[in-house]
């Protein structure tokens, strides 16, 4: 008997996919819409309307031809810059377990952990235009770097030894900007500086900020600060104390970069130190060291006076720095230091050969780059490029620029009193 010729039971299905049934639904529903506008002329129109914007908008999606639906935006993860290296500076990737020199390369990322040695310092630019310096003997951890599709930027570093200064930029509104010390997180407003010290060791904590404000959070206590304003605690204090600082002193002359000439064969010079006076200040703390570490001092002398002679300096290059201190003998923190050069005063004009790179630019941060003599000293917009090469390459990035017509002034000096200056306009948009 043929097989051909067995009963059977013989199933039979029709694909149907979840589209197909969509697009079903929305014809019904338009047809039911133009049933009931038919009957009831008086419906209103702009009910229709939204019905037609809805079916239209959800054959949209289901054909792949809108965009998705709009939610809040995720945040996207950013990296961060070095824009100075000074002596021994190691970095620990986060998702390595040895540590590589700091390079200009390396790019700073979260959970990346930063490394200072004694004599080292590093200064690190981050998305939302935040500048940190971190000093000596400091370690800094990135908790956050990140940014969202409205530019709303999170940056968040724990200092877990040492000391360090940061400044804020004017970024965007619902954007934070946060240090944390030993527990204590500081927010801090655009445009605001501070400095912070953690020492774990003698379990002395320390939030400071000298200009614009910051809201500091401990364990339910807010603190909020203004300029020149602080709290210290110890990792068992309940609360936070807060006290007023007095402000240092800004440093006139010698001016920062500036040669001091000495005549062909006198040995010392006399040299006159300036700076402003303090309002509240009972005296003033002059310190001159040959090394921007000042880990040698070769004068440490208090004054009540807001200048002073110092006689007997060599020919060299020194820096120098100022405090101010009250009638207690609290000291303020220290001001900028200023970088001086005594030089053989030279009768023949001296040239000095300065190269300048193309510049480039990393949104409002302008990377400088170029050549001059071996052994010069260059400023860039008056600030000092901490290390130039030893062949006489040197690698900045600018503090952040503001919008507009920037001016970028590059100066070398030579330890002969030789100086040579480069400016370009550039245009930020």
């Amino acid at each position: 008997m043929s097989n051909n010729n067995k009963p059977g039971v013989y199933v039979a299905w029709k694909t149907v996919t979840y589209r197909s049934v969509i697009m079903m639904m929305v014809g019904a529903v338009l047809i039911l819409g133009a049933i009931l506008y038919a009957a009831f002329p008086k419906f209103t129109g702009s009910t229709v309307k939204a019905a037609g914007h809805f079916s239209a908008g959800l054959l949209e999606r289901v054909a792949g031809l809108a965009p998705p639906l709009k939610g809040p935006s995720a945040a996207v993860s950013q990296h961060a810059s070095f824009t100075a290296l000074d002596g021994t500076i190691r970095v620990r990737k986060a998702n390595g377990n040895s540590w590589i020199n700091a390079d200009y390369n390396v790019p700073i990322e979260k959970g990346d952990v930063v490394q200072t040695g004694s004599e080292g310092m590093a200064k690190i630019v981050f998305s939302d235009g935040t500048n940190y310096t971190v000093k000596q003997d400091s370690l800094i951890v990135i908790e956050e770097n990140s940014a969202n599709e409205q530019q709303q930027t999170n940056v968040s570093v724990a200092v877990t030894t040492g000391t360090v200064d940061l400044t804020t930029s004017t970024y965007v509104q619902g954007s934070t900007s946060q240090v944390i010390v030993a527990g204590a997180k500081a927010s801090l407003a655009p445009d605001s500086s501070a400095m912070v010290h953690n020492n774990p060791k003698d379990d002395q904590h320390e939030i400071l900020v000298k200009r614009g404000g910051g809201e500091i959070e401990r364990n339910g206590e807010v603190v909020h600060l203004s300029n020149w304003e602080k709290v210290s605690f110890q990792s068992e204090s309940k609360t936070m104390e807060r006290a007023t600082e007095i402000g240092p002193p800004a440093p006139i002359t010698p001016g920062n970069m500036m040669p001091v000439f000495i005549n062909t064969g006198d040995k010392s010079k006399e040299v006159e130190f300036a700076w402003t006076p303090m309002a509240n200040a009972a005296g003033y703390r002059l310190r001159i060291s040959h090394n921007p570490y000042f880990s040698s001092l070769l004068m440490d002398r208090k004054m009540e006076t807001s200048s002073v002679v110092v006689t007997g300096l060599p020919v060299g290059a020194y820096y120098w720095s100022i405090q101010s201190y009250d009638a207690a003998g609290k000291g303020s923190v220290e001001s900028e230091k200023n970088r001086f050069t005594i030089v053989v005063r030279s009768k023949e004009k001296i040239d000095l050969a300065l190269d300048i790179d193309p510049l480039t630019q990393h949104g409002h941060v302008i990377e400088v780059t170029g050549k001059t003599e071996v052994g010069a000293r260059v400023m860039v917009n008056g600030r000092e490029v901490p290390i130039v090469g030893d062949d006489g390459t040197f690698h900045y990035f600018t503090p952040p620029l503001p919008n507009g017509e920037n001016l970028i002034t590059v100066t070398a000096q030579n330890s002969k009193g030789g100086v040579n200056t480069h400016q370009e306009k550039l245009v930020i948009q």
